[in-house]
C-alpha cells in the first residue's frame, strides 16, 4: 500500500492500480509485516474498507 503505483500495489483508498473498480481488502495490503498475531489488524482494515466503500457510494 502506497501513493507511488510503479512500487506499490493499492493506493490509500485500497484500490488498485492500473484496474477499476478493484480493492484488495486483506494483510497483503500491509507495506510492512505485522510482528505479532495479523487478526485484529486485519479487522481493522476490513472494517476501514467497509468505510471507505460507504463513503464512495453516498
Amino acid at each position: 500500500m502506497g501513493p507511488d503505483p510503479t512500487r506499490d500495489v493499492v493506493d490509500a483508498q485500497l484500490k488498485v492500480y492500473g484496474v477499476d473498480a478493484l480493492r484488495v481488502v486483506d494483510a497483503s495490503i500491509f507495506p510492512t509485516p505485522t510482528p505479532g498475531n495479523t487478526n485484529a489488524p486485519t479487522i481493522m482494515v476490513g472494517e476501514k474498507a467497509a468505510d471507505l466503500i460507504l463513503d464512495a457510494h453516498r
